[in-house]
């Protein structure tokens, strides 16, 4: 007879890994959809019982089952506890159905909303290219490289017109009104 796979595992065999995996995935994957169904979350499964089991290798015994059987068990332990930790979580809730049920939630999204309308002034304001860079930029999430390069103007440029602009936003902003705030350069 030769000799066990999982013996093989257990002095570190790395062929031996393969050829189970290769032996035993039926079996393990009949286990998983039997237990979990199918998707994602099985072959996560699946992965960590064979992670289980090389880790586990050197406690199986020919003389106690079969290699089948340890493996079987194994499996069987590992998604009883998988199963176990995913029903004591609660399940996912999309974040406006949580934000809805929280007190206040509405006051919140009114204030937000009329946060933005000021955010939207106050941008508005701005000189046309402090506008152009910062909505580039918070927008469409672009770099000041990328901005430079998809509006063909000078990296420092593009930098100076950002720190300009956000420099004049908080101002605007905070109601902060110095003398310079109209003038072209800020």
């Amino acid at each position: 007879m030769t000799e066990h796979l999982l013996v093989r595992m257990s002095q570190g065999d790395q062929a031996a890994v393969e050829e189970c995996m290769t032996r035993y995935g039926n079996l393990v994957w009949a286990l998983t959809r039997r237990f979990m169904g199918r998707g994602m979350d099985g072959e996560d499964a699946v992965q960590e019982i064979f992670i289980e089991l090389w880790k586990s290798a050197s406690r199986f015994d020919p003389a106690k089952g079969t290699e089948a059987q340890f493996i079987a068990t194994i499996a069987r332990r590992r998604l009883i506890d998988r199963l176990r930790r995913k029903s004591r979580r609660p399940p996912p809730q999309p974040l406006g159905e949580l934000a809805d049920n929280l007190p206040g939630a509405r006051d919140d999204t009114v204030e937000l909303h009329d946060e933005a309308v000021r955010a939207q002034s106050a941008v508005a304001r701005l000189r046309p290219e402090q506008q152009q860079v910062l909505r580039l930029s918070i927008e469409r999430g672009l770099t000041h490289e990328e901005i430079a390069a998809e509006i063909s103007m000078p990296l420092g440029t593009v930098k100076t017109h950002v720190r300009r602009g956000l420099i004049k936003l908080r101002q605007l902003l905070s109601g902060d009104r110095r003398p310079d705030d109209e003038s072209p350069g800020a």
